[in-house]
């Protein structure tokens, strides 16, 4: 059932009025600037209960944390609640289904709990939440850290709360952007299109990413559903989802820019609605660049279509295909991190000779005089987590990672996989280690020169496509499909 609450205004505007829209506009039949009517006022705090019941943050493109904006918030709350209403810029709230009723109320539906509810503000009302629940749950309240959090303590205290309501008698500012015709298909399509932006342009202020409006706008949402589930929740897909106090989360820019493996070569192949690529070393070194090609690609009415509103609806069979190499990368990319040095080391060469290597081995670590060869907390790989022993620079694989693209093939408008890529690095990266000492040896094992030089990667690239070639040629004994 779509969440349906009242809302209570003690001092509310309509802006535009009848009145003002004969003004801007010099029509009063049109009731609207832009297809968007909007109210303005204050709500007491304990006539915000409903919204804490009833809504989630998810149309929020930032998800809401504990922090010192909400600490000074709060702060304010306490000390000076009469001038909360002026310190603070509120909540702005959005929705396409509304009913205005008598006494400044306002019944909302919100059909579309992604794209509307709380569009501004998330920050606000978790501090709020959590001003509330220190009345009746002072200690429980101290250990929230996110929206999450707080509305999972508000559900369990909710009858405790309803004894210390008329506390609550504060001001909050709060906009309330609605059609300017909620009957009117037209006039809605128009505000639901709109709502975006200005919740973008709202948010701005507060650094709003550009993956989070990329999010939004339903782009990474194929991406998501072809991730393994436990790769998938770890991602940061929009600004200030994860808990500090977690495993660094994935960012969505280290996905995107691995997206652009396959892509390249959908566009070298000429199999892309338009020219678009990027240098195989921006991958490492300008993700922000990956990222923002990313949507250009996206918003091409030759890969998306907009389906419902202002969300994106893919419908390339190419980028498709390159997700759906794309799903395999972040595992192959802790593959190649865990397995290299082992590859690297079965040549006669001695992986943990550079300084820039740390290696972790507590008998050795123990034994040892000068300890700065070892590390004390057994390293991770970074999309799976899996422990290993060797902890360096991402750089320094870069290349082979966008080596990968030497296995893949295009079939007809789709990008696949030539031959099996977990069976072809088991089979060959120790061949393909041996000759990619001469290009750590010329980089002098520094990360940067490695991941930044483009021929570093073209060397990559060619030694996985020559492998696999010779691997076809020879028909080996075992199979790589």
């Amino acid at each position: 059932m779509n969440p349906k609450l009242i809302i209570r205004f003690a001092v509310v505007a309509e802006q535009p009025s009848a009145r003002d829209e004969e003004r801007l506009v010099g029509s009063s039949d049109e009731n609207s600037i832009a297809g968007i009517k909007r109210y303005t006022g204050f709500v007491r705090g304990k006539d915000l209960y409903p919204l804490f019941d009833h809504l989630t943050l998810e149309a929020n493109p930032r998800a809401a944390k504990v922090g010192s904006i909400t600490d000074a918030i709060i702060e304010s709350l306490e000390k000076t609640p009469e001038l909360f209403p002026f310190k603070s810029k509120g909540i702005l709230i959005g929705t396409s289904q509304y009913e205005a009723l008598q006494r400044s109320r306002f019944e909302l539906v919100f059909s579309d709990p992604a794209t509307e509810g709380v569009l501004d503000g998330g920050h606000n009302m978790l501090a709020i939440g959590v001003f509330m629940l220190s009345y009746i749950a002072e200690k429980e309240a101290d250990r929230v850290l996110l929206w999450e959090d707080m509305k999972k303590l508000w559900e369990e205290k909710r009858q405790d709360l309803e004894s210390v309501r008329e506390r609550f008698d504060f001001l909050v500012p709060v906009e309330l952007l609605v059609p300017s015709d909620a009957d009117d298909i037209q006039s809605v399509q128009d505000f639901e299109m709109s709502v975006l932006e200005i919740c973008a342009a709202r948010n701005n202020n507060a650094q709003l990413t550009q993956e989070t409006k990329s999010n939004k706008l339903g782009f990474y949402d194929e991406i998501r559903q072809r991730l393994e589930p436990q790769i998938a929740k770890r991602v940061e897909w929009k600004s200030n989802e994860w808990e500090s106090n977690e495993d660094r989360p994935i960012k969505v820019r280290d996905l995107l820019a691995l997206a652009w493996i396959p892509l390249n070569l959908a566009n070298e192949s000429g199999i892309l609605p338009f020219e678009i690529s990027v240098t195989p070393q921006n991958i490492y070194r300008n993700k922000g660049e990956c990222s923002k090609q990313f949507d250009r690609l996206m918003e091409n009415p030759g890969v998306s279509t907009r389906s419902e509103g202002y969300l994106y609806e893919l419908t390339n069979k190419t980028v498709e295909s390159c997700f759906d190499v794309l799903a395999d990368l972040p595992k192959l990319y802790d593959k190649i991190y865990r397995d290299f040095p082992d590859a690297y080391n079965s040549n006669n060469f001695r992986f943990g000779a550079s300084s820039i290597v740390k290696i972790y081995d507590p008998v050795r670590r123990q034994q040892a005089k000068d300890k700065t060869d070892y590390v004390a907390i057994q390293p991770k790989t970074h999309f799976t987590g899996v422990a290993v022993n060797y902890k360096y620079p991402d750089g320094l694989i870069m290349p082979l990672v966008y080596g990968l693209k030497g296995l893949l093939k295009v079939d007809g408008e789709k990008v696949v996989w030539a031959a099996d890529p977990y069976k072809f690095l088991d089979a060959y990266l120790k061949d393909i280690a041996g000759a990619y000492r001469l290009v750590l040896d010329m980089a002098r094992f520094d990360p940067q020169k490695l991941a930044k030089n483009q021929a570093s990667h073209e060397f990559a690239v060619n030694e996985f496509s020559k492998f696999l070639t010779l691997h076809q040629a020879k028909a080996g004994s075992f199979s790589l499909e």
